[in-house]
């Protein structure tokens, strides 16, 4: 692994919080992400299940986290099991964790071979009423690929077709959605390496370089930060494909005169961070161009306050629209007249600013969490507003991670440049 070894305090306090929500008579089940095929014999990076790694820190193929508190023999209360390594695998994959070096990582005391798996399970079984497994729930995924996952819950429901079954995916929003001082010590620095390619930007972007040549700058500062790379495909897009909320095609010459906006953040540890900013091609904003910038960044700081214990989603996303509709009447996209009359269920600002606010963030860049929840200490959140002007070829989103505290909200990304003035004098330099 590329990042420093993390303390397995954070993984041993989540397995707690986990037993604490279960039912008496319980066993949970976590697997691993599979290794997602190309075609012929070619493969993708192993990316490893965000839950297995939140309660274990293990971040190997062909892992499984059992949990099981009232197990009898104290030694399955907690057990993984890892693949078994061989001289083979070691030569052509390189070393896997040994039993050992598992137990390090995740503070779990009893490691066993995949191999023992179905027999341990079995028994384990047989002492417990309730079975809590794990799929993937969030609104947005997509579940048309079959996981691990999904294809344990096929097997253990034929296997124990009598027991309860539980889910584990709403506990797992409701623990993951509080992030520990350890886990936002690792957004801090997915944060700062995403500073570090935002700044080598400012020196980069020019009339005439291409969208992918600034993509190739973020993957190399990315990497060069013991970072597996952005966390999520980079948005970079320039002139008209600025108002392209998810472009990712990247494949256009920047000319004088336009925006780019740039939607990118790096992975740290598996920890995520979230960026954009929309920069001037030529190192100086026209005057309207400023003019939306400043009023979108007027918008953000707003919505950053509001970043608070005890606010609701909806009634934060309801409120920033309503700051971007007063802005978008000074801008001249909007006349007042029409916002008076306009069907409160379709606000007309949504023309030029159609998607939400903030978005959870944590070991997943649009990370689990309940949308009917009151803002919480601890929360990690995006602050994103935008305006998305494609008659004028002007697309401007600027975007900060934010830790909600008892104290009022902390920008995870202060010290990366966001004013107009400097962002055109680091250009410039």
């Amino acid at each position: 692994m590329k990042y420093a070894p993390i303390k397995p305090d954070l993984f041993i306090r989540n397995r707690q919080r986990l037993v604490n929500r279960l039912n008496p008579g319980s066993l949970a089940v976590f697997n691993s992400n599979d290794i997602m095929p190309t075609s012929a014999d070619g493969v993708r990076s192993f990316v490893q299940n965000t839950d297995i790694f939140f309660m274990s820190g293990i971040d190997q193929e062909e892992s499984i986290l059992v949990v099981c508190p009232d197990a009898r023999n104290e030694k399955h209360r907690e057990i993984l099991f890892l693949r078994e390594t061989s001289e083979k695998i070691a030569t052509w994959e390189g070393p896997k964790h040994t039993k050992e070096e598992a137990s390090r990582l995740s503070g779990i005391e009893t490691v066993l071979w995949t191999s023992e798996f179905e027999t341990v399970f079995r028994s384990l079984a047989c002492e417990v009423e309730h079975l809590y497994l794990n799929t993937n729930e969030h609104l947005r995924a997509d579940v048309s690929v079959e996981t691990r996952d999904d294809r344990f819950i096929k097997w253990c429901q034929s296997a124990f077709p009598l027991h309860k079954y539980e889910r584990l995916a709403p506990i797992m929003r409701h623990l993951r959605a509080v992030k520990s001082p350890i886990e936002v010590d690792l957004i801090r620095q997915a944060c700062a390496i995403t500073e570090k390619g935002f700044r080598r930007l400012l020196g980069f972007i020019r009339p005439g370089v291409w969208e992918f040549e600034i993509e190739a700058e973020i993957f190399h500062e990315f990497l060069w930060n013991r970072s597996r790379g952005p966390a999520y495909e980079p948005i970079v897009a320039s002139g008209a494909g600025a108002c392209i909320l998810h472009y990712v095609k990247n494949d256009r010459q920047c000319q004088s005169g336009d925006l780019v906006l740039m939607d990118f953040g790096a992975e740290y540890a598996n920890y995520t961070s979230d960026l954009s900013r929309t920069v001037p091609v030529d190192g100086r904003f026209t005057p309207r161009q400023r003019a939306v910038y400043d009023a979108v960044l007027r918008v953000q700081r707003s919505a950053i306050d509001m970043l608070r214990p005890g606010t609701a989603l909806k009634e934060y996303h309801k409120a920033v629209g309503g700051l971007m509709e007063k802005e978008s009447i000074d801008l001249g996209l909007l006349d007042a007249k029409d916002v008076k009359a306009q069907d409160p269920e379709k606000p007309l600002y949504k023309k030029y600013f159609m998607h939400g606010t903030s978005h959870h963030l944590g070991l997943d860049v649009h990370d689990v969490g309940d949308l009917y929840r009151a803002f919480t200490p601890g929360m990690v959140l995006t602050c994103e507003p935008g305006l998305y002007i494609k008659d004028e070829g002007i697309g401007v989103r600027i975007e900060n991670d934010i830790l909600v505290t008892k104290d009022g909200p902390v920008d995870l990304m202060a010290t990366i440049p966001v004013e107009a003035e400097e962002i055109e004098e680091l250009m410039n330099r």
